[in-house]
Formats: C-alpha cells, structure tokens, sequence
C-alpha cells in the first residue's frame, strides 16, 4: 500500500498546489500549537498556585480579630476585640488531639533593629517553637525557638536570611546580639522562607519575651494551627472546615460577639483557599482543553475539504485506475496517505514550534499565579497522534467516495 510510487504522487500533488497545502498545514499546525500553549498556561497556573501556597503549611489556619459590627447583648458595635493567652490554651485544651502545630502570636511592626553600624526596620513577631512549621520555614543555622526559650523569658531571636544580609552581610551571625527597639537579644537562628524576600524580614522571638518587653501583658495579636493529617483531602477539608466554624464560635462566645458579626473574628483557612483556586484552575484548564480541540477540530475540517478538492480534481485519473483494475481499498489508501501525511507533517511542526517557544521563554514567565508553563512531552505527542487518527478520519470519507467512483461516470467527468 505505501510504497515508491506512492509518495512520489503525494509529493508531486503537494508540488502542484503548493500554497493549497501550505494552509491545510498551516491551519492543522496552528491547532497543535494553540493548544500545547494553552495547555502549558494551566500548568503554569497550577505551579503558580502550589508556589503561592508554599509560603505556609498548606493546612494552615490562621485566627485573628477586629472590631464588631454589630450590637449585640446590650453591647454596641465597634468595640475592639483583643485575643490573650486563654483563647489559646481554650482552643489548644479543646482540640488537642486534633492538632499538628500550634502557636500564638504578638506581633509589632516597624521595630528598629540595629547591629554594630548596620540598621534596618522590620517586623517581630513573639511565637512558639511550632511557628517554624507553620510558616513553612527552613533552618539555614542555628536553631529555632524552644520551650526553655518560653518558660524563661529569654530574650534570643531567629532572623530572616534578608534580614542577615541586611545586618552581617554574609558574616557570623550565630551568637552576635543584635538591638531590638532598645533591647539586646542573641541571635540564636537564621531562617529562610518559601515566600522569599518578603517573609524573610522578620525576627522572631519568643512569644512570653515579647508579650513581657513590649508591654503586652498576655494579649496575642493572632493564632496559628495546622490539623493532624488526614487519609485524604476530602477528610481534610472536612475537618479543617469543622474546626474553623468551632473555633470562631468559640471565640465569639468567649468575648460575647454576635453569632451573625462576620467582622469581630476572622479565620483563614489555607486548605479552602486552596480548594477555590485548585477548582478554579481546573476549569480553565478544561476551558483551555475546548479551545484548543475545537482549533484543531478546525483544522481537520479543513484537511477534509481539501480532500474533497482533490477527489474532485483526480476524478478522472481516479476512473482510469479503477477501469485497468485498481481495487477500492487501493483508491482509499493513495486518498488516505495523503492526509495523514499532510496532517502529520504539521501536526509535529506545530508541537515543534511550540515546545521550542515554552522552552526558551517559559522559565523566564514569573507572575503571581504563572510560573514555568510546560507541558508534558507525552502528552503533547499524544495531541499529535489523535490529530493524525483524526486526519486519517477526515481524509476517509473522502477516500469512500472515491473508491465508489464507477470508472464510466469518473471518464465522463468535465
């Protein structure tokens, strides 16, 4: 069925409509590229979205409050809402065996943090020895805060790796004490963060230090949890849900907040946020998905044309073949070869095209929710394989009438 003299047709009927057969590829190519294109911006949006969640444990939930907004038990709205250390050890002492990693915090911006003749501004947070966990935080020297740190007051700090460059510019740091609004603390740690530049300028000191050199008495400025793993994430989710809605019921109780009040207490859950964005990014990926097939759906109508045009042009040569004896599956197969070799060709100049422009250009794609967009090779290779089995489809038909061509009529034709 293929042989010699068959593709010395194909190429000399490419020859002689040369630009025909440049825009049947070039619509089919177009297809292929489009779609690996868009395939590769969901992807890339996927690794967007798993960056922006890299900066904390990725079932974190984080507790802070406001001021009310409603009246409520005689009490008007307004009133500022102040957690302590008893919203933390109720909702610890409650859920405490559903919890992984827990702490509160007492935070203070802007604090002058001074070294030798270096200085800098930054934020300072007082927390437990779990927080390294919830924010995701990895050791680059030293160590972290531990309880010893808590029960004694002692006044040691773990900084950012900006915050180091800032200060010690790559010198020691581990033991150096550096001045805190006033107050010298020994740099007992140096962190570093997923979230980069931005979370790597802080110092964190521990949370009982804090609440006593700032005058905070046992007020928390927010609380930090994570759950106990869970088999998957459908339990996960449910649980991270139920202990949020707890909590803030709790909490509302405690500080007699109005059930309906949706400002007083607010609760992030990381694990629901990432359920929207995850969801969210599945649909555009199924829209990228439609798009993308009805464009090289397009380009297989457009082989299927052409191949109507050519029928029609060889009918003549189609009647002499088939009255010297040429058999039906032989006129469907020199039909067919044609389109599947026209439909090939550019399907994998489109794939060729496209993966050359994802790969010199698509790691230098950084935005908020874009990073590296690719796709994977397999994949792609399957495109260009349902593209082929679709061309072969679209140039059938053609090809069935052909074969059904009777030589007379096929003679006869003008």
């Amino acid at each position: 069925m293929f042989n010699i003299e068959r593709w010395q047709e194909i190429f000399e009927a490419i020859r002689k409509n040369k630009l025909r057969t440049f825009l049947t590829g070039l619509s089919v190519a177009s297809g292929i590229f489009i779609l690996v294109i868009l395939l590769a911006i969901g992807q890339g949006m996927s690794n967007g979205v798993a960056k922006e969640f890299e900066k904390d444990a990725t079932n974190r939930i984080s507790v802070w409050t406001n001021v009310t907004s409603e009246e409520y038990k005689g009490l008007n709205p307004g009133r500022i809402i102040e957690m302590d250390n008893r919203d933390y050890e109720m909702a610890v002492n409650k859920n405490r065996d559903k919890l992984e990693y827990k702490s509160g915090v007492y935070s203070r911006w802007g604090q002058l943090t001074t070294y030798k003749k270096e200085n800098g501004s930054y934020r300072v947070e007082g927390v437990r020895g779990d927080y390294q966990f919830l924010e995701n935080a990895t050791l680059v020297a030293g160590r972290y805060i531990n309880q010893g740190d808590l029960n004694n007051f002692e006044k040691v700090t773990i900084i950012g790796n900006q915050v180091y460059l800032d200060l010690f510019k790559e010198g020691n740091a581990i033991g150096e004490y550096v001045d805190i609004a006033g107050i010298k603390f020994k740099v007992v740690g140096i962190y570093s963060d997923p979230g980069g530049e931005r979370e790597e300028t802080r110092l964190f000191i521990p949370l009982t230090t804090a609440q006593r050199v700032f005058n905070a008495g046992d007020k928390l400025r927010s609380l930090a949890f994570t759950l106990e793993k869970q088999d998957n994430y459908e339990d996960a989710l449910a649980a991270s849900e139920a202990f949020s809605a707890g909590l803030e019921t709790d909490l509302k109780i405690a500080h007699t907040i109005s059930p309906t009040d949706d400002r007083a207490v607010n609760v992030n859950n990381t694990l629901e946020n990432a359920k929207k964005f995850y969801d969210l990014n599945n649909m555009i990926r199924w829209f990228f998905w439609g798009v993308g097939i009805c464009t090289i759906i397009a380009g297989v109508v457009g082989v299927s044309n052409i191949m109507l045009i050519i029928v029609k042009e060889r009918t003549k040569e189609i009647g002499v073949r088939k009255a010297i004896g040429a058999q039906p599956w032989s006129i469907i197969g020199m039909i067919l070869h044609e389109s599947i070799f026209v439909t090939a060709v550019a399907g994998f100049v489109g794939l060729i095209f496209s993966m050359l422009l994802l790969q010199f250009v698509g790691p230098f794609i950084e935005t908020d929710y874009i990073r590296n967009p690719s796709v994977n090779f397999s994949v792609a290779i399957t495109t260009v394989i349902i593209l082929v089995v679709a061309g072969a489809v679209a140039g059938f038909f053609p090809a069935y009438r052909a074969a059904n061509i009777k030589p007379i009529e096929a003679l006869r034709d003008e």
